[in-house]
């Protein structure tokens, strides 16, 4: 007996002895170790591979940074040109995209080539995290494992959920904040029993993770002291500028994306980017990498590392100077960022997020401190740096608040956590409409939200809705041509289309009425007399609230589909709103 036949065997015991929802749960715990697994994997690659570097390049060469992030971003590109074969697309919004337009599926190898590129992007100098890759690490699973045991498109997505909580949950070892981002930010529109798998995954993931990796919390924190009362005017302060900070991050990120897009080949890109990013990794090391050392050193009140191995080591003791480098760092902590994504790198923006949140925090402490206002406790305001900045960047203020509280143990700080995370989202949502992960979808209305109907209008696709068996006509035939057409024609609508097949306008029925009946006009008035162009029309790349607002405003039964210039066909407002009702039925249906 064969494989396929045995597992077909297992499908059918499967449906017979264990429900959806228990197999549900099964899945969730599996995928959530299979999650904590890849975690582990790609943080012990980037050890090794760091380890590696830094023994062998740094020994020989001072320089080494210059050339180190080019070798690491330049094996990534390879790799994934010469093995992949297939574009390595960013982390989070890959699992969005999947969401949203490719029905839950990802390709299988997502499932270990985000894995591969990010260790080498990162353990060679890449400025940029291991989270993104490893969120699509763990959905790849979920969705594969979906596709193997034929599940619907609700139960995948729920498992490219409960993968990507496992994946944030494993490698910041943080298993309610996993859950959070889950529904925050891949914006999952679960009932409460679908929160147990996200529970199971989150927290089998986590459990993988220990084994492997420790208890330790991930940013060593220490409370001298927590808040007072007269301190919360200096967090929503800090919450404004960080705010600021991430709208400046989203910005910057953006330009440099669109500056690379500009670039055509593969070479320039990787020479462009990996060149100016050795650059600025040479005059600033601390930008080296994740910068979890440097974070670290920042939640202890210390700056020093800002200044080691670098030109300006003399000046660390000068308080100028400190704010100088501070201000500096943060700028380009998202270009060096940028840069290793434009140049081929594969990464996540939750690092440098993290990053510039602690500089920020400890920058913004610093200042006040001097100015004699108030005495406030760096280190407090470098952790909540860090939760302002991610709420901002990827507006997500409860990923921000429960992410900083447990990666800490900071839940001492939770008043001030959420106060500084509200006020960044708002600020930043105020210039900022979308995110870093969902940009590029939202551009494209491809984005999925918590609004169940915008959701199910971006799930449906335009040209599937196309209806062609409408009779068309020439525009140089006859009215006795275009009654021979009505014979036979179960539709009042004639498309007047040429032989290459553009449209020069159509005919309604309700238009020749008087004069179909007239048999001696049929070889005097021609088609073209009688069409007209129609006012309302789609393209078939146009989304589905397009063609919604464009049956509000004409008021029409059908809209024409014209493809520069081409017919395509019609969309009939029944056949739209039909297709509409099933996919949300679908779309909300059960686990």
């Amino acid at each position: 007996m064969n494989r396929q036949k045995i597992f077909r065997k297992f499908l059918v015991w499967r449906l017979k002895h264990i429900s959806n929802r228990q197999f549900m749960m099964i899945l969730s715990v599996l995928i959530g170790i299979a999650s904590g697994f890849g975690a582990v994997v790609i943080k012990n690659l980037v050890h090794i591979i760091s380890a590696f570097v830094k023994d062998t390049l740094s020994s020989e060469f001072d320089w080494f940074y210059l050339i180190a992030p080019t070798i690491g971003i330049t094996l990534a590109v390879l790799f994934i040109k010469y093995i992949i074969k297939r574009p390595v697309r960013h982390g989070v919004p890959n699992v969005l995209y999947a969401i949203s337009k490719a029905q839950g599926h990802m390709n299988s190898h997502n499932m270990f080539s985000s894995i591969v590129t990010a260790a080498l992007t990162v353990g060679f100098g890449g400025s940029v995290g291991l989270e993104g890759p490893t969120v699509s690490t763990g959905a790849a699973i979920g969705s594969n494992v979906g596709k193997m045991f034929h599940l619907n498109f609700k139960q995948i997505t729920l498992l490219l959920g409960s993968a990507s909580a496992a994946a944030m949950a494993a490698i910041f070892k943080t298993p309610i904040a996993g859950i959070v981002f889950a529904l925050e930010v891949i914006m999952l529109d679960l009932s409460l029993f679908s929160i147990v798998p996200l529970l199971l995954a989150s927290a089998s993931a986590v459990v993988t993770s220990y084994l492997f990796l420790g208890q330790d919390y991930l940013y060593h924190f220490r409370f001298e002291t927590t808040f007072d009362l007269v301190d919360i005017p200096y967090y929503i302060l800090l919450g404004i500028i960080t705010g600021l900070v991430a709208v400046y991050f989203t910005h910057v990120y953006i330009f440099i994306e669109k500056w690379f897009e500009k670039m055509n080949k593969t070479y320039i890109k990787l020479l462009t980017g990996g060149g100016l990013l050795g650059a600025i990794l040479y005059f600033f090391p601390s930008l080296y990498g994740e910068g979890y050392s440097t974070i670290n050193e920042a939640l202890a009140g210390n700056s020093y590392s800002l200044f080691e191995g670098t030109l300006f080591e003399d000046w660390s003791t000068n308080y100028m100077a400190l704010i100088a480098i501070l201000m500096v760092v943060i700028a380009l902590k998202v270009v060096a960022a940028s840069l290793t994504f434009g140049a081929g790198g594969v990464g996540g923006i939750f690092a440098p997020t993290l990053f510039m949140g602690v500089n920020t925090g400890l920058l913004f402490a610093l200042v006040i401190n001097k100015l004699g206002f108030h005495q406030l406790q760096i280190e407090n305001y470098a952790l909540v740096g860090m939760a302002g900045l991610i709420a901002g960047v990827l507006h997500a203020p409860l990923t921000g608040l429960f992410l900083i509280a447990d990666i800490s143990g900071g839940y001492a700080l939770f008043l001030p956590l959420m106060v500084t995370a509200t006020i960044s989202y708002a600020t930043a949502k105020t210039f900022v409409k979308h995110s870093v992960y969902t940009h590029q979808l939202a551009k494209r209305n491809e984005l999925l939200t918590h609004d169940a109907d915008h959701n199910v209008l971006t799930l449906m696709n335009v040209k599937k809705l196309i209806e062609t068996d409408f009779a068309t006509v020439s525009p140089d035939a006859t009215l006795g041509d275009l009654v021979k057409k009505i014979e036979t024609a179960h539709r009042n609508l004639f498309p007047v289309v040429d032989e290459n097949g553009m449209l020069h306008g159509m005919v309604k029925m309700d238009d020749i009425r008087k004069i179909i009946f007239k048999p001696e006009l049929y070889d005097k008035v021609y088609v073209k007399d009688l069409m007209y162009m129609p006012q309302y029309y789609i393209s078939p790349d146009d989304s589905m609230e397009d063609l919604v607002e464009m049956f509000r405003k004409s008021g029409r039964f059908n809209i024409a589909v014209i493809d520069k210039g081409k017919y395509l066909g019609f969309i009939s407002r029944a056949n739209a709103f039909t297709a509409y009702r099933n996919q949300l039925r679908r779309f909300s249906s059960s686990y």
